[in-house]
């Protein structure tokens, strides 16, 4: 990925903030995304899920498929599974939402952008591939 060279040379760190705004699958997809966070899979068990992902509410976030998604990133699915429902879990989705509605996101995935310690702006991309963000990202670096 084009961007992972701004990651290499130290110019850009990402951070996540999931939503959970389309219903039950997408709450338990982000709880389990975060439960995962804290063994250094995020990433991991995003890209499954996005890579898996069905039609909104339509049910398709299923045990079956979290283990499965777990199992990729070499995680316990039992452990995730308990891991979902804790107050740190409950409180982390309740930060990022605050976090959104703040800066005026709606709807996923959403961008901003800032220099370290600077002030962070919502991008709108043409695409969600390399093509869409690195523009941005090399405006903002000045290159």
């Amino acid at each position: 990925m084009l961007v992972s060279r701004y990651l290499r040379a130290g110019k850009l760190r990402i951070v996540f903030r999931g939503l959970a705004f389309l219903g039950p699958d997408s709450e338990t997809a982000l709880r389990t995304a975060l439960a995962a966070g804290r063994e250094g899979r995020l990433w991991d068990v995003v890209d499954g899920l996005y890579r898996r992902q069905g039609a909104e509410n339509a049910g398709w976030v299923t045990e079956e498929l979290l283990d499965e998604v777990a199992a990729e990133a070499q995680l316990d699915g039992d452990k995730l599974r308990a891991a979902r429902g804790a107050p740190w879990v409950t409180a982390a989705i309740r930060t990022m939402q605050a976090a959104a509605d703040a800066v005026g996101v709606r709807g996923t995935p959403s961008f901003q952008l800032g220099r370290t310690g600077g002030r962070l702006e919502l991008v709108r991309l043409g695409s969600l591939g390399p093509e869409g963000i690195t523009p941005g990202i090399d405006a903002l670096l000045g290159q």
